[in-house]
């Protein structure tokens, strides 16, 4: 068999083998915070209703109109998203670029894996209230149902590459967490630093690799 039709087929066999990778939306998640019931009575008042801005991609969350303040040792970010509904326990997600910026020590952990992480001062207008934990940077993941896991056969808390690609830079991501739940809408999350680093836009995707 001649080289240029082994390269042909083996051409073919790689086109075939891409057409089968599912397509996953990507998104990216700014800086937000989760506030739990008690914290958000201290910084917006006993029986508060926050009011909701818009739906967002994983049902049942949504972002509310009301922002807070961020008050680290070395910086200041002020307009920080509030996510509902709240949560059993704040919760703060920033970038590495954030935590530099606000002079605290970043630490990568799953979301709602927040003991022994910075504090911060949160702050709305003349009321502030500290939190001795809680501050992470989130592990970039995949939200998908159990029909999706099995259709790409995929366990749920599996580590899985997935590369972004139609991109002006193609960036793979190693250790990406698969969670599994039937209240979840398939998309990969990755934070703002992430998303700048693949050049993300509208019309991005991801493929897994195992």
């Amino acid at each position: 068999m001649e080289i240029d039709e082994i390269v042909k087929i083996i051409k073919k066999q790689i086109l075939e083998e891409c057409s089968k990778k599912q397509k996953i939306r990507v998104e990216a998640s700014g800086r937000h915070i989760h506030l739990s019931k008690e914290d958000a009575e201290k910084l917006f008042g006993v029986g508060y209703e926050f009011q909701v801005l818009k739906e967002l991609s994983q049902p049942g969350q949504y972002a509310y109109k009301e922002r807070v303040r961020l008050i680290g040792p070395k910086g200041i970010i002020d307009g920080v998203v509030i996510l509902g509904p709240c949560r059993n326990k704040t919760q703060v997600e920033l970038s590495v670029t954030d935590t530099r910026a606000l002079g605290i020590e970043p630490v990568l952990r799953e979301s709602g894996d927040a003991d022994k992480t910075p504090g911060i001062y949160i702050s709305n207008l003349d009321k502030m209230i500290k939190i001795d934990s809680g501050v992470i940077v989130a592990k970039n993941h995949i939200h998908m149902t159990e029909k999706d896991a099995e259709k790409l056969n995929l366990k749920d808390r599996q580590l899985v590459k997935v590369k972004i690609l139609n991109t002006l830079r193609p960036v793979i991501f190693e250790d990406v967490i698969v969670r599994v739940n039937n209240n979840f809408d398939l998309s990969v999350h990755l934070d703002y630093d992430e998303a700048n680093a693949c050049l993300l836009n509208k019309d991005s995707y991801g493929e897994i690799y195992e």
